[in-house]
C-alpha cells in the first residue's frame, strides 16, 4: 500500500487526512510584533502569505518548525502537527506578554484539512472551483479562500511531500461533502488516498525534517539544515538569535544533519541506527524508511567530527550505516535525494 501511495502521489494524485495539525488562530494588534519575536523567520509578510518557521530557544534550540499564514492584517493562522499541539500552545501563551493585545484561540477542532498532492492535483481541485489555481495567480507559499462544494475553503499551497498540491482547510460541517466531491473528480485521475506510512516516506525523499525525530531542542538551525528560515537582520530579531550568532562566530559546525541512501536497497532503516565514518560510530539515524522513488532505504541522521562538518568533508568520507550488526555502505548527502532544487512544487 506504501508504494502505491507514493506512486500516486509523485505520478498523479493522491488525498491525505491531515485533519490532525494544530491550528492556531491569533487575532491582535499585537500580532504581528509578538509572532515576528516568537518566530525565527519574519512574518511580516503580506496578507495570504504562508511562512515556514522555527521556534527557538535561548540557546538555539528548536522548540518547534510549522507554518505561519497572515490571513488579514492583525490575523494570523499557525499550523503544526498533531503531536506538538498542546506543546506548541503552552510556548505560545509562555512567550505572549499578559498585557499584549492579542488572543489564541485553538481551532483544531473546527477545521478538517484535505491535502491534495500530486502532478494532477491542479487539474482535479480546478475542476471543483471556478477559482483561478494556475502557477501565477496561485503560487507557491500563498493561502487564499476559494469556493469549492457547498463551501468557501481556506486553501494553502503547502507541501510536506514535495509535490504540487494544496492543503484545504474546510469547516467541519462541509468536510463530508467535500471529500465526496474530491473522491468523484478523482476518479478519473487515479487518485488514491494515501496514508502516514506513505507520508513519511514521501517526506524523507525531500529531507523534510520531523520535530521530535530529526529535531529538538537540542538541535539548532543551522545544525540542522534550516538556516534558509532564519531572519537574522528582521527587527526586533528572534528568540535564540543571540545564541546562533555566538555558535557561527565559533566557526564551522562539528554537528551536522545528513540525508543517507543505502548502496543495497535490501536493509530497512527505522532510526536509531549507528552511523559508521572509517571504524568510528560518528552518528546515529533519526528518522528512515524506504524511499521508492529512489529505490532504497533512505535515513536521515546527525553526524559530528571534532574539526568541523561540512560539505567537502562529508564528501570526502565513506559512510556505513549498521543494521542488525551489520554495515552497509551508504551515500551521504546534504541535499535532498529527490528534487533538491524544488522545481515540483512550484510547478
Amino acid at each position: 500500500m506504501c508504494i502505491r501511495d507514493s506512486n500516486a502521489a509523485r505520478e498523479n494524485v493522491a488525498l491525505f487526512d491531515m485533519s490532525s495539525f494544530g491550528k492556531f488562530l491569533l487575532q491582535g494588534k499585537d500580532t504581528e510584533k509578538i509572532l515576528n519575536r516568537i518566530c525565527a523567520n519574519d512574518v511580516a509578510v503580506p496578507v495570504g502569505k504562508a511562512v515556514y518557521t522555527t521556534w527557538l530557544n535561548e540557546r538555539g534550540g528548536i522548540e518547534s518548525d510549522l507554518t505561519v499564514t497572515r490571513l488579514s492584517e492583525d490575523i494570523f493562522l499557525v499550523i503544526t502537527a498533531g503531536a506538538s499541539q498542546i506543546r506548541d500552545l503552552a510556548w505560545l501563551h509562555k512567550n505572549i506578554p499578559e498585557d499584549a493585545r492579542t488572543t489564541v484561540t485553538d481551532v483544531t477542532s473546527g477545521y478538517t484539512v484535505l491535502s491534495l498532492m500530486g502532478p494532477k492535483s491542479r487539474e482535479l481541485l480546478s475542476k471543483l472551483t471556478p477559482d483561478d489555481l494556475s502557477n501565477q495567480a496561485f503560487p507557491f507559499g500563498t493561502c487564499k479562500e476559494i469556493e469549492i462544494g457547498y463551501a468557501k475553503a481556506l486553501t494553502l499551497r503547502m507541501t510536506y511531500v514535495g509535490e504540487l498540491g494544496w492543503e484545504i482547510y474546510l469547516t467541519t460541517e462541509f468536510a463530508q461533502d467535500i471529500y465526496d466531491k474530491i473522491i468523484d473528480a478523482g476518479s478519473e485521475h487515479g487518485l488514491k488516498m494515501a496514508g502516514m506510512h506513505a507520508l513519511n516516506s514521501l517526506r524523507l525523499e525531500k529531507a523534510y525534517r520531523h520535530w521530535g525525530h530529526d529535531i529538538t531542542d537540542e538541535d539548532t538551525p543551522l545544525e540542522a539544515g534550516l538556516s534558509f528560515a532564519l531572519a537574522w537582520d528582521k527587527s526586533g530579531g528572534f528568540l535564540g538569535r543571540e545564541a546562533l550568532i555566538r555558535k557561527k562566530e565559533n566557526g564551522l559546525l562539528k554537528k551536522r544533519m545528513v540525508q543517507f541512501a543505502l548502496e543495497n536497497p535490501e536493509p530497512l532503516l527505522y532510526h536509531n541506527e549507528p552511523i559508521w565514518c572509517g571504524n568510528t560510530i560518528v552518528g546515529d539515524t533519526t528518522s528512515g524508511m524506504y524511499g521508492h522513488s529512489i529505490g532504497s532505504c533512505l535515513g536521515m541522521g546527525y553526524i559530528e567530527n571534532p574539526e568541523g562538518v561540512n560539505k567537502e568533508w562529508i564528501e570526502s568520507q565513506k559512510f556505513e550505516i549498521e543494521v542488525a550488526g551489520e554495515r552497509y555502505p551508504a551515500k551521504a548527502s546534504l541535499k535532498a535525494f529527490y528534487d533538491p532544487g524544488n522545481a515540483r512544487i512550484r510547478m
